[in-house]
């Protein structure tokens, strides 16, 4: 029951970050009347035909500045910046240090073998 009511709660919240434009857009139109009366910036200009597109687009505009604002906040988590100031110098010790010789083989492979590789013969 706990883990059903944790995926569900996740689920939802996914689904609310992501559909947020269709959120603002469903409370614009559920209220369109309310907003193009009340809180529309033109509504003493009628000729503009504004009714509320101005809220909507300012609303628009705080829910985009708001999600860029959370990635740039999540962005930051995942980097981290390293400045290296002093020289790094490197001392061997020769007693450590063992210098490998390559292997010579004790064969070597055939240059051409005609026996082997030969069109076929029809």
């Amino acid at each position: 029951m706990f883990r059903s009511l944790i995926a569900f709660s996740l689920i939802f919240m996914m689904l609310t970050a992501n559909f947020s434009r269709f959120f603002i857009y469903a409370g614009f139109e559920l209220n369109k009347n309310y907003i193009a009366s009340e809180l529309c910036e033109n509504r003493d200009k009628p000729m503009m035909h504004c009714n509320g597109k101005c809220y909507l687009m300012k609303k628009l505009k705080q829910a985009e500045e708001k999600e860029k604002n959370q990635s740039r906040a999540a962005q930051k988590g995942h980097f981290q910046e390293a400045l290296v100031t002093n020289k790094t110098i490197f001392n061997f010790l020769p007693q450590l240090v063992k210098v490998l010789k390559p292997i010579e083989l004790p064969f070597a492979l055939p240059r051409y073998s005609g026996t082997i590789f030969h069109p076929p013969q029809a």
